[in-house]
């Protein structure tokens, strides 16, 4: 769990573990690119402005995401940052509808209807937070847009992503070094959480960017309710942060949402089987 893992690194500095988070994963994805002969085409992405262009923004998108979820869980405001990946899918919802032109049937929108009201719910108990909660769900759901519209392999463009952060990484590590405040170095746990931060970051996200290539927006939108319930009980359960009455009806009228759309799902994928046959 992404909660957990950040809070044993609660006395790292947010902006360093971001930037370990980079180089590392850069590290471990040209391993494996050179491993599967893609150093190649990662080179001509590179070169061509059309794909670099969507790649460059969602590079910083993923970039401010992860600042703001690190500081978020370092700082004590898991239940705020779960909050932002409850809306997230929402928003992906809405770009798949208004941006990709993809249709929703009558059942798929009550579901997001009774979703959108438990959020609405969730976020009017957290007021002070919701800037948390909103650069999280803005930031992932227009992320996940330009990686499905961008016509490059998962790991090439989390690659290039990675790539076109890192000297802002290496800068920013430089500055810190020379101001005594790194903490990679500092003892051997904190150093090997650190550059395991690598694999944390880039396999959820070569997940995730296959799947936005193979699912529609809306679909994909509204299975990622499953990732923040969990951040969402590490916060109440784990670090004891107070949930109110408002955050569990909100809570119940989100899962009544993901079931119904989940039973939809499998009602269509039933009938295109039947129609194919």
């Amino acid at each position: 769990m992404l909660p957990i893992f950040f809070r044993l690194l609660h006395h790292v500095d947010p902006v360093e573990i971001v930037t370990q988070r980079v180089l590392w994963s850069l590290l471990l994805i040209l391993a494996i690119l050179s491993l599967r002969g893609g150093i190649v085409p990662m080179i001509a992405v590179l070169r061509d402005r059309h794909l670099l262009l969507p790649l460059t923004g969602s590079a910083l998108l993923i970039a401010i995401n992860w600042l703001t979820y690190v500081w978020a869980v370092n700082a004590g405001f898991v239940v705020a940052a779960s909050l932002g990946y409850f809306l997230n899918p929402l928003v992906s919802v809405a770009l798949g509808v208004v941006v990709l032109h993809e249709r929703l049937n009558r059942r798929q929108i009550a579901a997001i209807a009774i979703a959108a009201i438990g959020v609405a719910i969730l976020a009017a108990s957290a007021l002070t937070t919701l800037w948390i909660s909103l650069t999280l769900a803005v930031s992932f759901a227009v992320y996940g847009l330009l990686r499905k519209v961008t016509p490059v392999l998962p790991m090439t463009g989390l690659g290039v992503e990675t790539l076109l952060i890192a000297p802002f990484a290496i800068a920013y590590l430089i500055w810190e070094s020379r101001h005594g405040a790194l903490g990679f170095g500092s003892d051997v746990p904190t150093t090997a959480l650190l550059i395991i931060a690598g694999a944390v970051t880039t396999v959820p996200l070569v997940l995730f960017a296959t799947a936005a290539r193979s699912l529609p927006m809306t679909t994909l939108g509204l299975l990622q309710y499953l990732a923040p319930t969990l951040q969402f009980l590490c916060g109440v359960v784990l670090f004891g942060e107070k949930l109110s009455m408002g955050q569990m009806a909100s809570f119940g009228l989100i899962w009544i949402a993901l079931i119904l759309f989940a039973a939809e799902g499998i009602k269509i994928a039933r009938q295109a089987r039947v129609a194919t046959v």
